[in-house]
């Protein structure tokens, strides 16, 4: 049995028969994120991208663009870019919410300082900018620039949406949009784009993209109510504790009455938290069947994503990217 048969999960799959492609990625990755000048670039660097992600943002630009048919090298620099991106991104998340932990492992600006993490954020960002270039397709470019520029959009949008009990599901589902569907859309579209397909084909991949990343993204958020601690690496309710209005909230927030509003208001507007909020919390998630909406929500999410591959010719990569959107919800089903 060979390596892809022998993978369980679909992401596994997907990377054991693209394998020897994503070697050619990471070789372009560690090639790309050395500096003759400054030492601290690839150690604050190799830090994050070789913390064991899941390399998935990468994958898909690889998987979008063999499926469609794709046989030159332009694939590998835009999977390359993408990486760079999401590198670039999490080093200045980390710094935003001043986390101390990512993937189980202390953070780069907590291990070097936040000063660093931007700055080698920026790098990275210009280094995705070199590689897109590369390709020649000033279509490619649009569509990798345009998802930078929304990311950052997204970001600047939670600063305003958090805390805020005006946020409403739309506001949160752009800011998802934005800071996590964004480049999940692009790495699809580029694939079908540097393959040379019609229109539609890339705007299905990117459908497919965007609906998969907001799946993702709304799956993390009500795992921090009930999930694993052990299996997510984060606490039950952090989100409550750092008063991060999520979909779970938002639901229950606007199904409030006045006494459960000031509660709401006390604990994530003022955020004067006591012992035991969390489980008045909790119950109050539950009272109002929030966690079960937030689950219908991502489930319809993720069937999207595979209606969106519907119109495209059957083949093995096809299969692996449909069962990809139903693993992302496997864990809440």
């Amino acid at each position: 049995m060979d390596d892809a048969a022998a993978a369980t999960k679909p992401h596994e799959r997907l990377s054991a028969l693209l394998a020897p492609e994503m070697e050619r990625v990471n070789a372009l990755i560690r090639e790309r994120m050395a500096s003759r000048h400054a030492p601290r670039i690839p150690e604050v660097t190799a830090h994050l991208i070789e913390a064991g992600g899941k390399r998935l943002r990468p994958m898909l630009t690889l998987a979008c663009a063999r499926m469609c048919g794709y046989e030159g090298d332009n694939h590998v620099r835009l999977a390359a870019t993408v990486e760079f991106i999401h590198t670039a991104t999490l080093l200045h998340d980390d710094v935003v919410d001043e986390s101390g932990q990512r993937r189980g492992r202390p953070t780069a600006n907590l291990l070097w300082d936040n000063k660093s993490s931007v700055l080698v954020g920026d790098y990275l960002f210009a280094r995705a900018f070199q590689l897109m270039v590369q390709t020649d397709s000033l279509r490619v470019l649009d569509i990798l620039a345009n998802a930078a520029a929304t990311i950052a959009e997204g970001e600047v949008l939670q600063l305003t949406a958090a805390q805020n009990l005006a946020t409403t599901e739309e506001i949160y589902l752009q800011v998802v949009r934005g800071k996590t569907a964004a480049l999940f859309a692009a790495a699809c579209e580029v694939g079908g784009v540097i393959a040379g397909e019609p229109d539609a084909v890339s705007e299905a991949l990117r459908v497919y993209g965007d609906a998969l990343g907001v799946s993702f993204q709304i799956v993390d958020d009500l795992l921090d109510f009930e999930g694993d601690a052990g299996a997510t690496g984060k606490n039950i309710g952090d989100d409550f504790r750092e008063r991060k209005l999520t979909m779970p909230l938002i639901k229950a927030i606007a199904a409030a009455d006045e006494t459960e509003r000031a509660f709401w208001v006390r604990t994530i507007e003022k955020g004067r938290q006591e012992p035991g909020d969390l489980e008045h919390a909790l119950a109050l998630l539950e009272r109002h069947g929030a966690l079960e909406a937030t689950r219908a929500a991502a489930l319809g999410f993720s069937e999207a994503a595979r209606t969106a591959l519907d119109g495209l010719p059957d083949s093995e990569i096809k299969g692996l990217l449909a069962d990809l959107a139903g693993y992302v919800v496997a864990r809440i089903s």
